[in-house]
C-alpha cells in the first residue's frame, strides 16, 4: 500500500531500511571470522564443537526471531519493532563480550538472533509499504543489498581488528545503538493507526490467518521455495571452497571464486528487481531459479580455462542469490499489508532451517569424500523443488487478495 505521495517521500527510510540488512550482514559472516582465533587460541574452551554450535545456535536464534517476533509488526507498526529488535541485537551481541564460557557465548548468540531475525522480515514489510505502486521487486532488491554489503564490511574490518575477536562484537553492538536513534525519530510509521497496534484484538492479525484460504498452500510454497534458496545460500558461502578444491582446483583459486560468487549477487540483485517490477515477480523468479539450478550443475563439471570458470561462477552468483530475495519481494506483494510481515517471517524462519541444513549437508558431503560433484547436484536439485513449489502459488496476485480479504481498501490493491 502507498502511505505518501511518492513526491513527498524521504530517502531516509530506504537508507535506514538498508543499514538494518548490513547488521544482518554482519551477523551473518561475524562467526566466520572470529572462530579460527576462538579454537587456535582454545579462548572460553572453544574447540570444533563449540563452534558448530555457536554457529548453529545462532542460526536457531535467527529463525525463530523470524518465526515468532517479526509478525508483530504486523499488530504494533514496523518502526517500533525494528527499533526494539536492533537495540536487543545490539545489547546481546556485546554482553558476548562478557561471555565466560562456549555455554553462555552461545546463549547470547541465541538470544542476539531473536531480536535480528524479525529486523528481515519488518524492514522489508517496511519497505513494501513504503515503496511506490508497482517498485515492490526493485525495492526489495535494493534493501537487500545492504545484506552483501555488511557482509562485506565485517570481512574487512575483521582483517583489522582479528586477533582480538571481542572488538568484532562491540563493533557490531555499537552500531546497532547508532541505527536505533535514527530508526525511532526518521522513520514514519506506514501502517494507518488502525493497522499498527489500536484496532479491536479479532482484527489482528497473526499465523493463524495463514491457515485461512487462499493462504495455506501459498504460505507453505513460499517456505519450501525460502528453505531451498537459503540452502542454496549457506551451502554454497560455506563450502564453495571446499567444493573447488575437491574438483582440483588451489585453494586461492577457491577464496577468488567465493568473491566472484557474492560480486555476482549483488549484481545480480540489481538486475531482478528492475525485471521483476516489469514483467512479472512469479516469471523472474521461476526464471531465476530454474538457471540456478542449470549453472549450479554446470560446475560440477570442471572448467578448465579460467575466465570462464569465473564467468560461470559469476552468473551463478547472479541468479542464486537474487532468486531467494525474489521470493520475499513475491511474499509482499501476494499478502496484505496487515498480514505482510507474517508471512514475510514465516518464509524468512522456515527458510534459516535450510540456511542451517544447507552447510550441514555438504559438509556430510565432504566428510564421505564425494562432495564434488555430487554437492553441485544437491544444489541444482534444491534450486529445481524451488522452482516445483512455486508453480503452484497463483499468478494473479489481486485475485488472492480479494477472495481473502473482500473489504480491502483500494490503497491495498496492486
Amino acid at each position: 500500500m502507498s502511505f505518501a505521495p511518492s513526491q513527498h517521500r524521504s530517502t531516509w527510510p530506504v537508507w535506514l531500511c538498508w543499514l538494518a540488512m548490513v547488521l544482518d550482514g554482519f551477523d551473518l559472516v561475524v562467526l566466520g571470522t572470529v572462530i579460527p582465533t576462538l579454537i587456535k587460541t582454545h579462548d572460553l574452551g572453544f574447540d570444533a564443537v563449540g563452534a558448530t554450535l555457536a554457529a548453529t545456535i545462532s542460526l536457531v536464534g535467527v529463525g525463530a526471531g523470524a518465526l515468532f517476533i517479526a509478525p508483530l509488526s504486523d499488530r504494533f507498526g514496523r518502526r517500533r519493532l525494528l527499533v526494539a529488535c536492533v537495540l536487543w541485537f545490539s545489547i546481546f551481541t556485546i554482553a558476548v563480550v562478557f561471555a565466560p564460557n562456549v555455554a553462555v557465548f552461545c546463549a547470547f548468540r541465541l538470544l542476539a538472533g531473536l531480536g535480528l531475525g524479525a529486523c528481515l522480515p519488518a524492514a522489508l514489510a517496511y519497505m513494501n509499504d513504503y515503496a511506490p505502486a508497482g517498485t515492490a521487486g526493485k525495492s526489495t532488491t535494493r534493501t537487500m543489498t545492504g545484506y552483501h554489503a555488511g557482509a562485506v564490511a565485517t570481512a574487512f574490518l575483521a582483517l583489522l581488528l582479528i586477533p582480538d575477536w571481542r572488538l568484532m562484537f562491540i563493533a557490531g553492538g555499537l552500531a546497532g545503538f547508532a541505527l536505533a536513534p535514527f530508526l525511532w525519530f526518521k522513520l514514519p510509521e506506514t501502517l494507518p493507526p488502525a493497522e499498527a497496534g489500536t484496532e479491536p484484538a479479532a482484527a489482528r492479525t497473526g499465523f493463524r490467518d495463514l491457515a485461512r484460504k487462499p493462504y495455506p498452500l501459498v504460505a507453505l510454497a513460499i517456505a519450501a521455495a525460502s528453505f531451498m534458496g537459503l540452502l542454496l545460500v549457506y551451502g554454497l558461502n560455506t563450502w564453495l571452497p571446499q567444493l573447488m578444491a575437491g574438483a582440483g582446483y588451489t585453494v586461492s583459486t577457491g577464496l577468488v571464486l567465493l568473491l566472484v560468487l557474492n560480486v555476482g549477487a549483488v549484481v545480480g540483485l540489481v538486475i531482478a528487481g528492475i525485471l521483476a517490477d516489469k514483467h512479472g515477480t512469479k516469471r523472474v523468479v521461476l526464471l531465476w531459479f530454474g538457471l540456478s539450478a542449470v549453472f549450479l550443475a554446470v560446475l560440477s563439471v570442471k572448467i578448465q580455462n579460467e575466465l570462464l570458470l569465473n564467468a560461470a561462477v559469476f552468473v551463478t552468483g547472479v541468479f542464486v542469490f537474487s532468486a531467494q530475495v525474489l521470493v520475499y519481494a513475491w511474499v509482499s506483494q501476494l499478502f496484505p499489508a496487515t498480514l505482510r510481515a507474517t508471512a514475510l517471517g514465516f518464509a524468512a524462519g522456515v527458510g534459516r532451517l535450510g540456511a542451517i541444513m544447507g552447510p550441514a549437508v555438504t559438509g556430510t558431503l565432504v566428510a564421505a569424500n564425494i562432495a564434488y560433484p555430487w554437492g553441485f547436484y544437491v544444489f541444482a536439485a534444491a534450486a529445481a523443488i524451488a522452482v516445483v513449489a512455486l508453480v503452484t502459488v497463483p499468478h494473479a496476485i489481486a485475485a488472492v487478495r480479494a477472495e481473502a480479504v473482500p473489504e480491502a481498501s483500494a490503497t491495498e490493491r496492486p
